[in-house]
């Protein structure tokens, strides 16, 4: 199979990358490991990032990124320690990928921040061509495979409050998308839309984030309110809005244990574009399988450091997808199982990379993270 495939060649090369003799200059001094900190740290230009997608609803894929540094991380952390503030380096991204479900896509994206780091923009330019499942509002409809296709931009604009960790966000979210069933499989879509469409909404956001690292953080946390408004004034063929508040958080109980939690609420009212519905967002549940116009779910997870590079995962969560038909009590349930590994490629940014196996009581998947799972 692709994916044992990938997985056996991943593995071997966390395990055997330190004894390769091309990969002497990846060496961490520290401890003699494969490491890609000081290559990360000082790369500027650009920076090819591979891509494998495992996601179940999409099936075994790939891509590439093309990362573009305007100035390395070490001199964006030389300006940080002149001005006292941290402030990641400026980073622009395209890429493209491919799935063996035929999903294609492409993208164009990245963060600016100002000198002093106060302002920042992120944001991307997206052209999907998605194949995916759509099982009604709940999630019990028979799945009902439908293409995805047009342009959709993402744009935030933030501003640091005073000198907290807390961000005020402005976005603009665009999409212009066509939507075509199968045919002879009935559409069944949510509210007045079917075939093209355009959604336009602006919205507000308050972030506060206190990690120790964006990438695998061991303490810390990051929490967030989102509100966004679509309507025809602002080029939206419907009007409705939608709502998310969020909390997800790390604590070291132990020299070599670290628990984390997360708390995820979405909500919709209006006229919702059905691929806009909240689902629910956990490992072992394909995307877009529990949908519905409110979500929340709960997941924890144990992260034990076997030793200063490779660790073990442990998770479980919950998720509950209702609204539509149905009151909270009544909504569609899952729970969901998992296990995995780590192994810390880059030290110095606290960055790991590796695998899970998640199990629900929708579906089961591998999953190849770098970072955290949990955004």
């Amino acid at each position: 199979m692709p994916i044992a495939r990938a997985l056996a060649l991943l593995c071997a090369l966390l395990a055997g990358a330190a004894r390769a003799d091309w990969l002497e200059g990846f060496r961490d001094p520290e401890d003699g490991r494969f490491d890609l900190s000081e290559w990360l740290l000082d790369r500027k230009g650009v920076l090819p990032v591979p891509l494998l997608i495992t996601e179940p609803a999409l099936g075994i894929g790939g891509g590439v990124v093309g990362l573009f540094f305007r100035e390395s991380m070490r001199e964006r952390g030389e300006k940080a320690r002149a001005t006292g503030r941290i402030a990641p380096p400026d980073i622009y991204a395209a890429g493209v990928m491919g799935t063996d479900n035929g999903t294609r896509g492409a993208a164009l994206g990245g963060m600016v921040s100002s000198e002093d780091g106060r302002y920042r923009w992120r944001g991307a330019v997206v052209k999907p061509d998605v194949n995916l499942e759509f099982f009604g509002a709940g999630g019990n409809g028979p799945g009902r495979q439908f293409n995805m296709e047009g342009l959709v931009s993402i744009q935030h604009g933030m501003v640091r409050l005073g000198e907290s960790d807390t961000w005020l966000v402005g976005r603009w979210n665009w999409f212009d998308l066509k939507n075509r069933f199968d045919p002879g499989v009935p559409g069944g879509v949510v509210g007045t839309f079917e075939g093209a469409n355009t959604a336009s909404g602006l919205g507000v956001s308050l972030e506060t984030d206190t990690r120790d690292t964006i990438f695998t953080a061991s303490r810390g946390f990051k929490a967030g309110l989102d509100l966004t408004f679509y309507d025809p004034a602002i080029g939206s063929d419907q009007r409705f809005q939608a709502y998310r508040g969020y909390a997800f958080g790390y604590w070291p109980v132990a020299k070599s244990v670290v628990i984390g939690a997360r708390a995820d609420a979405r909500s919709t009212g209006g006229d919702v574009p059905f691929y806009l519905l909240p689902y629910v967002e956990l490992r072992g549940v394909p995307l877009l399988r529990l949908q519905d116009r409110h979500t929340a779910l709960v997941e924890t997870e144990v992260r034990w450091n076997v030793d200063a590079r490779w660790a073990a995962i442990g998770f479980v969560g919950a998720g509950r997808a209702w609204g539509t038909n149905t009151g909270f009590s009544q909504g569609t349930d899952t729970v969901t199982k998992g296990v995995g590994f780590r192994y810390e490629i880059a030290r110095r940014l606290g960055l790991s990379a590796g695998v899970d196996w998640a199990w629900s009581t929708q579906d089961r998947g591998w999953y190849v993270m770098v970072g955290s799972a949990w955004r």
